[in-house]
């Protein structure tokens, strides 16, 4: 059968569903460890047994591998990060996201000195003539320390130091974060002095270092290394306190209304005007007996590289409070149609793995001829996420906002969920039983193995002996949500090509 449009495929069979919920638990297990057995035929790596390793059958041990440390790039304008960024990594990588739609302003990356492995953080979108630059630059500056457990400070050693650069130390300093100041384009030793003229911003020695030629670069990671730690203090996940909700949506779809309206007191300013949030605000919320912790964020503007002023970076700290979120909540006009921004932002929350419900707000304005072509826009442009919940409410009058509570409860049990490795295994050997991975280039790809890696969104690994298609991954996707619901959380199906081992 082909798999070329995952539309083509049936509903899971009821007959393979009751198989699955009757399944002899310890014989799948069983199965699942010969198959984990099997692997050591093939090539595996470290990660590849860490992985393996946090595998179980019990869903109440979640297991979470050690978070990264995190280290932020931070710096004016043609200073020479992506330069910087790319020689740690050791390859040329894009520094802006070439992904369709609303630009990450952060770009984190993988990167190992040592033996030791972290995050990178780039940080970019700084405006030379936006107004009020210092304070923006600040802005700016701020979000990506507040997220790192270390920062390197870039500077231009051939201009020296600027009124921004004293700007941003001066929040680096109130941060209490180790900070090494990073003086670039020092080519040769002959330039070096040109350096020392940086111990006025008060950071400590520079480190000299040429991010084109690499010079210094070696010495800089070897001081990195002193001070970030083994495991991150701030990518970890929080397990206690109040679940986290980021209110995101365009400007003037009435988040700011739906925060003060479960608050109970003018929280937040409301005005016509789009855009009046700046930053976002925390609120305690107390909702059907539990305490939430809500951010209202700036509304995200068209397109946030173009952004002017204080817009674009309010737009930075949206993306920071939906960080710092477990779930979004999208709010959506429904008097106006639905727009491009609208599905961008949920674009964002599908890239950042949280979470999602879908508030349609301003229902009580709806007429019949809108609400039927509010049907067919939400069947055209969310039909990607039809798995999230819908809530129809109006932040106005409060109508409908007890609705919200159990679709946040939903959303979050679906993305704490887990799936036990042998049950996993068992509905995989039904997928491939059922609709076999087509023939590529004279072979067939097979899975070997699958395991659920991590929670919070629920992210599976395949370990195969060849490229899945995509529309395979999401075939397997669909009868995972259609066997365990999986209703507003993200699911991810990521895969491992591995090859047998030379004898």
């Amino acid at each position: 059968m082909p798999i070329d449009d995952q539309d083509d495929f049936p509903e899971l069979r009821p007959d393979v569903a009751d198989r699955l919920a009757t399944l002899d638990e310890e014989s799948a297990a069983q199965r699942a460890n010969a198959l984990r057995g099997g692997l050591e035929e093939y090539e595996l790596d470290e990660e590849d047994r860490a992985l393996l390793d946090a595998a179980t059958d019990d869903v109440d041990q979640i297991t979470y591998l050690p978070a990264l440390p995190v280290l932020a790039i931070v710096g004016r304008p043609n200073v020479g990060k992506s330069a910087l960024v790319n020689r740690i990594l050791g390859r040329r990588e894009a520094v802006v996201q070439d992904t369709p739609g609303v630009t990450r302003d952060r770009v984190s990356y993988k990167a190992e000195w040592n033996d030791r492995r972290f995050t990178i953080v780039d940080t970019g979108g700084w405006e030379p003539d936006a107004k009020g630059i210092h304070a923006s630059v600040a802005a700016q500056a701020e979000i990506a320390v507040d997220l790192a457990d270390a920062v390197l400070f870039v500077v231009d050693s051939n201009v020296g130091p600027t009124a921004t650069d004293e700007h941003v130390v001066r929040m680096l300093r109130s941060s209490k974060k180790p900070v090494i100041l990073v003086a670039n384009k020092v080519d040769d030793a002959r330039q070096e002095p040109e350096a020392a003229t940086l111990w006025s911003l008060g950071l400590g020695e520079p480190w000299p270092v040429s991010a084109l030629h690499g010079r210094g670069v070696a010495d800089l990671l070897d001081k990195v290394l002193t001070v970030l730690p083994e495991i991150s203090a701030v990518a970890k996940d929080e397990v206690s306190g109040p679940r986290r909700v980021a209110i995101l949506g365009r400007p003037n779809v009435g988040k700011s209304s739906l925060l003060n309206k479960t608050a109970g007191e003018e929280r937040v300013v409301v005005d016509d005007q789009a855009g009046t949030t700046r930053d976002p605000v925390d609120e305690q919320v107390e909702l059907a007996g539990k305490v939430w912790r809500f951010v209202d964020t700036a509304g995200i503007r068209r397109r946030m590289n173009l952004a002017q002023g204080a817009d674009f970076y309010a737009s930075l700290r949206t993306s920071a409070a939906l960080e710092k979120a477990e779930v979004a909540v999208v709010v959506l006009d429904v008097s106006e149609p639905i727009s491009e921004q609208d599905v961008r932002i949920v674009e964002l929350v599908l890239e950042s793995g949280r979470a999602l419900v879908l508030a349609f707000n301003k229902w009580d304005l709806l007429d019949d001829d809108r609400r039927r072509y509010l049907e067919r826009e939400i069947e055209k442009d969310l039909a990607h996420v039809s798995w999230a919940p819908r809530v129809n409410i109006s932040a106005k009058t409060g109508r409908h906002l007890e609705k919200l509570v159990p679709a946040l409860e939903l959303a979050l049990q679906s993305w704490d969920t887990r799936i036990p490795t042998g049950k996993f295994n068992a509905l995989l050997a039904e997928i491939t039983a059922e609709h076999p991975h087509p023939v590529r280039g004279g072979k067939q790809p097979r899975i070997l193995f699958g395991t659920q890696a991590s929670t919070r969104p629920p992210t599976f690994v395949l370990f195969t002996t060849g490229f899945l298609d995509p529309q395979y991954r999401r075939f397997i996707q669909r009868r995972l949500r259609e066997l365990y619901g999986f209703e507003g959380s993200p699911v991810i199906v990521n895969m491992r090509v591995r090859e047998k081992r030379q004898r």
